[in-house]
């Protein structure tokens, strides 16, 4: 090569450099504006592989804004933890019964409880419903879907929730303590309803008979008396049922299953609220007292047999004050 081409091999080497430099740096750019369209408006059902790619590209941006108190986060993690944060401060209370949400879209769906509203329906049986979620695992009871199975006995359930409270009952934890009392449950729901024992309150109301009862459930079972509906049968011996869980505890007899032991005596039972009350024969729990006497007992059945005696005694004391009047008369 002579010495006149080496310099203009040597410019168009640098021309070529500097072409593929600027190509480089236009790849680069078209690349990041890429991402920025894509991510322009981030949201956090967006990929998380997205949302991080642009947290770097943009770590100065607050992109993620809270709605509620239009605080604004560069990372979505930051958003969730802050929204985490804002629920524990349960700022929005229910002027009806005092319970408090940290969101208002939750005391919305809490009012319509009290309001009776359930705007989502069971295309199938009708059955209505106060949020679209309940409706949504109700769907499954007519599919037959049960996504969530417990790793310990293979039970299947419709929901999360209804799974983490089932495998406490393997656990035996009993996270929901009764401020009053001490007991201790194992679902909040149940806690829910027994501190209205303490209360007295009975909030769902028979809109046939006027009868009310501390929970939902309960009152659902009472409807069934009004329209005798049965929809459980048995497979076995055709017996019908209201209520499922009725349905599964009678199944046991046939199969003679009692899983429930009794640590003392080694007595079985179908179920472990019979062997509940089983124990209390052990402890000397009695529970249920009296309010006219004061006398206890260890099944609630036990102490309404017992008021019968006080509504008899009464009948049979005003029978002979009337007789004694009558017979003060005939002097």
């Amino acid at each position: 090569m002579s010495s006149q081409e080496e310099p203009e091999h040597h410019q168009f080497k640098e021309e070529e450099n500097k072409s593929e430099y600027s190509g480089k740096k236009r790849d680069e750019k078209q690349k990041h504006n890429q991402i920025c369209q894509k991510t322009k408006q981030p949201k956090l059902k967006t990929e998380s592989s997205k949302q991080k790619t642009y947290e770097k590209v943009h770590p100065d941006q607050n992109l993620y804004s809270y709605k509620i108190c239009d605080e604004s986060f560069n990372k979505a993690s930051l958003l969730t933890t802050h929204m985490r944060t804002d629920m524990d401060k349960k700022s929005f209370t229910c002027s009806t019964c005092g319970k408090s949400y940290g969101h208002k879209a939750g005391l919305i769906y809490h009012m319509k409880v009290h309001s009776g509203e359930k705007p989502f329906s069971c295309v199938t049986c009708g059955k209505s419903f106060t949020m679209k979620s309940s409706l949504v695992v109700h769907m499954m009871s007519h599919s037959g879907e049960k996504p969530f199975s417990c790793t310990s006995c293979e039970k299947r359930f419709t929901s999360k929730v209804n799974l983490t409270d089932h495998m406490r009952s393997h656990t035996g934890q009993k996270p929901f303590l009764c401020g009053t009392c001490g007991k201790s449950f194992y679902r909040k729901s149940i806690l829910t309803s027994h501190m209205r024992i303490h209360t007295g309150e009975i909030p769902f109301k028979c809109a046939s008979c006027g009868k009310s009862f501390r929970n939902r459930s309960c009152l659902y079972r009472h409807m069934m008396t009004h329209t005798n509906e049965k929809p459980y049968s048995c497979g076995t011996c055709g017996k019908r049922f209201s209520q499922k869980g009725t349905l599964t505890r009678h199944m046991k007899t046939h199969t003679d299953e009692r899983p429930f032991s009794c640590g003392n005596c080694g007595k079985s039972f179908h179920e472990k609220w019979f062997l509940n009350y089983h124990m209390r024969t052990h402890t000397g729990e009695k529970p249920f007292s009296c309010g006219t006497c004061g006398k206890s007992f260890h099944h609630k059945k036990n102490l309404s047999s017992h008021m019968r005696t006080h509504r008899d005694e009464k009948q049979h004391n005003v029978q002979f004050s009337s007789s004694a009047w009558e017979n003060f008369i005939d002097l």
